[in-house]
């Protein structure tokens, strides 16, 4: 493969994103997955750190996975190649809502009534979250934009991300979280732990309670994510650590285009910077690994049983969390 020819083919795995012009639809959708993620938290047992709620990358959109309901148990998937919300119970039982400029208020009730028709009961607060300006679904009537090439997009993005993410997780053998989307703060997210306690987080979420915040980091963290919404930058791809140890922020991490937002307390690599990059892949794991290094190891975490001595092979065909005397 000829030079000119990889970064085709780099392109084409990492389209571009309308991202200058999507924030309308991502608002609106934004609320939308709220709506459908407060009734998977409501009904699933609680997880720690959240892991109850969030939602997945499928290979149409976003699913709620299996939603425990008596002996019926119902998933809901955004499908954002046909441009519906599919709702399917075990009983072959099934709603779709087509996917169209439709208010928050208007989605609400398709929805509530839906899951009613399907003799599925349930309450659901209706306050948003994370965000600072919370307009009860039910009276939300801003948020009614839907652009089906910019919602395909926002999916696209996240299939990448999703990908790339779940390799990275694969150097990692401590508690480590799956890859997963969550709707409040609207990023696919993903945590590896050094097994000590984190101090009580100070909260400061908008329109989040401070306790759901220290549930969420009660366990010392380092995460990875990528979030759809920057306004200067567009996606960027993230990775912090909480605790944040002393000489974070001026760690040299790599890409040369990654650097620290103290704002968010974050380091960021630009979606549109790795795009750019001759491979891509490697510079978005370059960023994840550099993160991690850095953070585990001002924070003195314990790496040497935290990370697995040889990679994994692709099926494996040995153990790699324990090390063969024989080898």
């Amino acid at each position: 493969m000829t030079g000119s020819t990889a970064v085709a083919a780099a392109t084409d795995l990492w389209p571009e994103l309308p991202w200058r012009d999507w924030a309308a639809t991502i608002s609106t959708v934004h609320m939308w997955t709220q709506v459908v993620g407060k009734v998977r938290m409501t009904l699933t047992p609680p997880l720690n750190h959240w892991w109850h709620v969030p939602l997945y990358v499928s290979a149409r959109g976003l699913t709620t996975s299996t939603i425990p309901y008596g002996r019926r148990p119902f998933q809901v998937e955004f499908n954002f190649l046909d441009h519906r919300l599919d709702v399917t119970d075990s009983d072959a039982r099934s709603f779709t809502i087509p996917l169209r400029p439709l208010s928050v208020a208007r989605f609400y009730r398709e929805f509530m009534d839906g899951l009613r028709g399907l003799d599925i009961e349930v309450r659901i607060s209706t306050k948003p979250v994370e965000v600072a300006e919370a307009i009860p679904f039910e009276s939300d009537e801003k948020h009614a934009s839907y652009d089906p090439g910019h919602a395909q997009a926002l999916w696209r993005g996240l299939l990448q991300a999703d990908r790339v993410m779940k390799a990275f997780q694969t150097g990692f053998v401590g508690k480590a979280s799956p890859v997963h989307f969550f709707w409040g703060s609207f990023d696919l997210a993903a945590t590896r732990y050094s097994g000590r306690n984190a101090p009580i987080h100070p909260g400061g979420a908008p329109n989040c309670p401070t306790w759901v915040m220290e549930e969420a980091y009660s366990r010392e963290e380092s995460s990875i994510g990528w979030w759809p919404s920057s306004k200067a930058l567009g996606p960027v791809f993230y990775a912090y650590t909480y605790p944040e140890p002393e000489g974070f922020r001026s760690a040299p991490i790599r890409p040369a285009e990654a650097f620290f937002d103290g704002g968010f307390g974050e380091f960021m690599l630009a979606y549109d910077a790795v795009r750019g990059a001759s491979d891509p892949d490697a510079s978005v794991m370059e960023f994840f690994q550099t993160a991690y290094e850095a953070g585990a190891e001002l924070a003195g975490w314990d790496r040497s049983t935290l990370e697995p001595r040889i990679s994994p092979d692709r099926p494996p065909r040995r153990a790699w969390s324990t090390v063969d005397p024989r080898s």
